[in-house]
């Protein structure tokens, strides 16, 4: 007989629901990787992470080559406000100050990825992610 009541809890027949991984916890966790990634020019992250990162990535530093108020509140959509470097620059500022212009006169392919191997805690595929130089 199965277990009535509540779900997602231990019980005779274990958990019976799992918290999915849903669209919005993706989507946050790309905007928080992307924002990482132009604050700090490099982030490790898992081999299934790395397209969506190289997409979005390539589509920020395009809003960024426009540079327009409309391309600023487009990309600021996405970065996070909270996310800084050292000196205090917001990902949004050093993706238009100085990641957008070190690329002008370049046609896309503003990342690098590299294969590190598989990580071992879980065995999962950890590729670093950099921008070109």
């Amino acid at each position: 007989m199965a277990a009535q009541g509540r779900k997602n809890v231990h019980g005779k027949t274990g958990v019976r629901f799992k918290a999915a991984y849903t669209p919005s916890k993706n989507k946050a966790m790309l905007r928080n990787v992307v924002s990482e990634l132009i604050v700090h020019g490099q982030v490790k992250v898992t081999s299934g992470v790395t397209k969506d990162l190289v997409s979005l990535a390539d589509k920020m530093v395009t809003l960024g080559k426009k540079g327009d108020v409309a391309a600023r509140r487009q990309a600021a959509r996405v970065l996070r406000n909270g996310i800084a470097d050292e000196k205090g620059v917001s990902a949004l500022n050093k993706l238009f100050n100085e990641i957008a212009p070190r690329y002008a006169s370049r046609n896309g392919g503003y990342t690098t990825v590299y294969k590190l191997g598989a990580r071992k805690g879980d065995n999962a595929q950890v590729t670093l992610v950099r921008w070109v130089d």
